[in-house]
């Protein structure tokens, strides 16, 4: 269901996307303008898209790009330093973008900002089952709101996790409240090297040259002596596996957990069934599975097995199968597209354009495309011309012709784009003008 270049915290499970819903939670703490993201280059588009569909505008500053993944601390650390720069010393909230969590917790989270003037908050939930996927929390000595930490555990095994359960632990939710001044005295004792290189004076590319890939938990949290958990009890959950995905859908008749398909199935119960919209799935005699179809690809375990998917995936890389990076689907900060069918000398796309968005002054140098508009207005430009087309008409650019495509509309432009040439490859492009700050 996720890829590398759309990771889960941009799937639409229902009507928004995990993302979406952490920026609506986080719009109970506080106004849009100071709301930061701390995100890669590849989904800033996904970002920017998703806030506008929400109708919520936050200042393009506020989105912060790393230039490679070094971890949680270095993350965190960029997204601190940026907000201490606006705001001086303040409370701020880490969240992660990926996690379920009830949006009444947010009244209970923004009390814990007492504490943030003394401790490194942390927020623990009440473990439900001995999990082995998630770390853990020892509470200590009880503080006005919350309690002390006594101790952080790693994610253990399925003896350990009950053996944590029974000395009342709480499932780490790496969730944060700091404020600006505890955070960075903190960091400066456990991990000057990180604090040295934020404030250097260099720039983001020179700055993550030089930091380590390291976690929160190990580079601060489980070192300081000034930290407190406050206990949620509110549904909650990251989302790690498809079991944990089965356990936040209801059922339906037959028992099983089904995502937009029609649910078919005989003697079948306790199974997730996620496919597409008006297909009908069937299951016979089977319980406890996953079942995960998309349109180009296929998953079918026991729900126990689900999280050895990432050995299917690193496999996939291995093999540099565009697979585990793509979807048939990729989004663009334009809109997206959809490969209908391609072969070596041929490919045939669905292209959708956001209104009031433009495509790069481009060219190709192997292949030629014909466009065919399917609904809504097109502007497009042909070397010096230019020129509007309206449902069921065409053009057509030959290779090593300049070219541009725009929505001028109100609605979604929809085309269907066929490319022919002896290379048909997303890498055969050539861009000379762009929205999107993409020409490097």
């Amino acid at each position: 269901m996720s890829r590398e270049q759309y990771p889960k915290q941009f799937l639409k499970l229902e009507k928004t996307s995990l993302f979406q819903n952490t920026v609506l939670r986080c719009l109970k703490l506080s106004d849009p303008p100071e709301i930061f993201v701390v995100t890669n280059e590849t989904q800033k588009f996904f970002v920017s898209g998703q806030m506008e569909e929400l109708g919520i505008d936050i200042p393009g500053e506020n989105i912060l790009i790393e230039p490679q993944g070094k971890n949680t601390l270095p993350a965190i650390c960029f997204g601190m330093n940026e907000i201490k720069k606006q705001y001086g010393k303040c409370a701020v909230g880490v969240f992660p973008s990926d996690h379920i969590l009830d949006v009444a917790a947010m009244e209970q989270i923004k009390s814990a900002e007492k504490l943030c003037s003394e401790y490194l908050v942390t927020f623990g939930i009440t473990p439900s089952s001995p999990h082995t996927g998630y770390g853990y929390i020892k509470p200590g000595k009880k503080l006005e709101i919350g309690s002390k930490v006594l101790e952080f555990r790693e994610k253990p095994g399925l003896e350990a996790a009950k053996k944590y359960i029974q000395e009342k632990c709480l499932w780490n939710s790496g969730m944060f409240m700091f404020d600006t001044g505890v955070f960075f005295k903190e960091l400066k004792k456990h991990t000057p090297v990180i604090l040295a290189a934020f404030t250097n004076g260099k720039n983001t590319e020179q700055i993550y040259s030089e930091l380590p890939s390291i976690s929160i938990d190990y580079g601060i949290m489980e070192k300081s002596d000034k930290v407190a958990v406050v206990r949620l009890e509110y549904k909650w959950s990251d989302l790690g596996d498809f079991d944990s995905i089965f356990q936040e859908k209801d059922r339906d008749d037959s028992g099983n957990a089904v995502y937009n398909c029609d649910d078919l199935s005989l003697n079948s119960t306790e199974n997730l069934i996620y496919s597409r919209k008006g297909k009908a799935v069937s299951l016979i005699d089977v319980n406890d599975m996953v079942v995960v179809d998309t349109p180009d690809a296929l998953l079918v375990c026991p729900r126990k097995s689900c999280q050895k998917v990432k050995e299917i995936v690193t496999s996939l890389k291995k093999e540099n199968n565009e697979k585990a990076l793509f979807h048939r689907t990729v989004y663009r900060p334009w809109g997206s597209y959809t490969t209908m069918e391609e072969s070596e000398r041929h490919k045939i796309k669905n292209i959708t354009v956001t209104p009031g968005k433009k495509l790069s002054l481009q060219l190709h140098n192997h292949r030629s495309e014909h466009w065919v508009v399917v609904k809504g207005m097109a502007w497009i430009q042909v070397d010096d011309k230019e020129f509007y087309l309206r449902q069921g008409e065409s053009t057509y650019i030959k290779a090593g012709i300049k070219h541009r495509l725009s929505n001028p509309g109100t609605i979604p432009l929809e085309i269907i784009e066929v490319q022919l040439g002896d290379y048909v490859g997303e890498d055969d492009i050539e861009r000379f003008k762009d929205d999107f700050g993409r020409i490097k």
